[in-house]
């Protein structure tokens, strides 16, 4: 059996109305130190966000997601956050940031494989 390995993840959620308290996850962005590790997965479900607020733009939404990717990978279209220590980023990612996207609570688990984990974690809260 593999060793165990600490991870932390958020919940990326898209908030289109704050006053209404209201939010669809999109996205889980899950950092795992002792393996180097640190990705998101994502998915906008257009119709389902609309179903929030008609008015969304949902290509802005999808394109801070992929900012978010382009700063899990060091792309360096992300400017200085894309350049930091995996860490940093993360820190840089679990705090919030906008309006619309915004990350839930740090959560954290063990596992012997941190992107089978993200995969799972993607499935299971965001479908």
């Amino acid at each position: 059996m593999s060793a165990r390995l600490a991870y932390q993840y958020v919940v990326l959620r898209c908030v289109p109305r704050p006053d209404r308290e209201e939010f669809l996850n999109v996205g889980v962005v899950l950092h795992c130190q002792s393996a180097d590790f640190l990705d998101v997965d994502w998915s906008c479900d257009r119709d389902r966000l609309l179903a929030l607020d008609r008015q969304l733009d949902v290509d802005q939404v999808c394109e801070a997601l992929g900012f978010v990717e382009r700063v899990c990978h060091g792309d360096e279209r992300a400017g200085e956050a894309a350049r930091q220590p995996l860490g940093q980023r993360f820190g840089f990612l679990k705090a919030p940031r906008s309006t619309v996207l915004q990350p839930g609570p740090v959560h954290g688990g063990t596992t012997d494989d941190p992107a089978r984990q993200l995969a799972h974690l993607r499935e299971r809260l965001v479908g």
